[in-house]
């Protein structure tokens, strides 16, 4: 194995001290701009590689920012880190990557194992938990490190978010449905203490008032975002005396569930039910029958968390600051909902 070059070495073959060369290479002001450019060009041709545990104990920041996701499996939350990748790597930072499984203990462990790690920072979205505490949370805060939401925030003063207007999001959706001469709209919620999942709760909700249905919460179901809790839901709308004629689901995946279901009994989309998820998640453009979608700008939403971050780590004085930005949503209208197209094809 070959000897690593030390700075040592860089002083002894430019004939200057190690200080000297150390301030150098950390861009001290002190030394000339001709030194700086010397040393940085010696460095690279010996190949030294700086030892980044020291730096970071000598600058108190490490440029590794935690970030944590319910799960990565999804082109949601896997384009969002895209977002704050491209981010911060100008910057020197990098990522490191935890997933809740949308358990509250893992989101806990996820956090400290985080804050042992040094990291300068943390842009997370939360579990989906009913977990009451915001002690873990809080801890982040004592510690003095930056924490920003995205997509599933938290309401807890002086933290920052970024997220989409979930409540328009739905609303949109719900009124496409209604445009389309849907009269009875089920909605497969999720966990409404999120407030996420609240807002596109209250979004349907105001959009089937507005309009001067009925609202009946028995069609209102709350479940997981997965493929098979949808199917389970609606195979519950589906007995129902007077089932939906469409369904508008907080989640692209849980569509996907309702749209196999209704087709396992033999009835058609959108013809006989329409189906609206949310997210835009990749699969819902490419399946044979695709999916109508609310689109939340996953890749723009992760550069403006990051750039929040950026904000609240430039700021020396430390003043306590919370930003909330709300990006908007765009429906993406497709086979799975649009009647009006299949009247006129007639």
């Amino acid at each position: 194995m070959s000897k690593k070059t030390t700075i040592y070495d860089i002083a002894a073959k430019l004939n200057i001290t190690a200080a000297t060369v150390s301030r150098a290479l950390n861009g001290n002001s002190k030394i000339s701009e001709s030194t700086r450019k010397l040393v940085n060009e010696t460095a690279k041709e010996m190949n030294y590689e700086q030892n980044k545990l020291a730096l970071a104990l000598k600058s108190g920041k490490s440029f590794n920012i935690g970030v944590i996701v319910p799960r990565i499996d999804s082109n949601f939350f896997a384009s969002v880190i895209r977002g704050i990748e491209e981010e911060l790597h100008p910057h020197g930072y990098h990522v490191i990557i935890c997933q809740t499984h949308d358990q509250d203990t893992v989101e806990i462990e996820n956090i400290n194992s985080l804050l042992n790690a040094q990291v300068d920072g943390i842009l997370m979205s939360i579990s989906n938990s009913k977990l009451e505490t915001d002690e873990h949370f809080q801890k982040l805060l004592k510690k003095g490190v930056p924490l920003i939401f995205f997509d599933r925030r938290k309401e807890i003063s002086g933290v920052s978010s970024v997220t989409i207007d979930d409540f328009k999001g739905a609303y949109t959706a719900t009124q496409h449905l209604i445009d389309q001469g849907c009269k009875r709209i089920a909605h497969l919620s999720n966990n409404r203490e999120i407030q996420i999942f609240k807002n596109r709760y209250l979004g349907y909700k105001q959009a089937i008032i507005d309009n001067g249905l009925e609202f009946d919460e028995a069609i209102v179901i709350e479940t997981m975002s997965k493929v098979l809790e949808g199917r389970k839901t609606t195979k519950q709308l589906l007995a129902m005396e007077k089932p939906p004629d469409a369904i508008f689901s907080s989640s692209d995946f849980t569509a996907l569930g309702a749209i196999e279901e209704i087709k396992a009994h033999g009835l058609k989309i959108p013809e006989d039910i329409s189906v609206v998820g949310f997210s835009n998640e990749p699969f819902t453009r490419f399946m044979e029958l695709s999916i109508t979608s609310v689109d939340q700008s996953p890749i723009e939403m992760g550069r403006i968390t990051a750039q929040v971050f950026l904000e609240e780590a430039k700021n020396s004085k430390k003043i306590k600051s919370e930003k909330q930005v709300i990006l908007s949503p765009e429906l993406i209208i497709r086979d799975s909902s649009l009647k009006s197209t299949i009247v006129s094809e007639k």
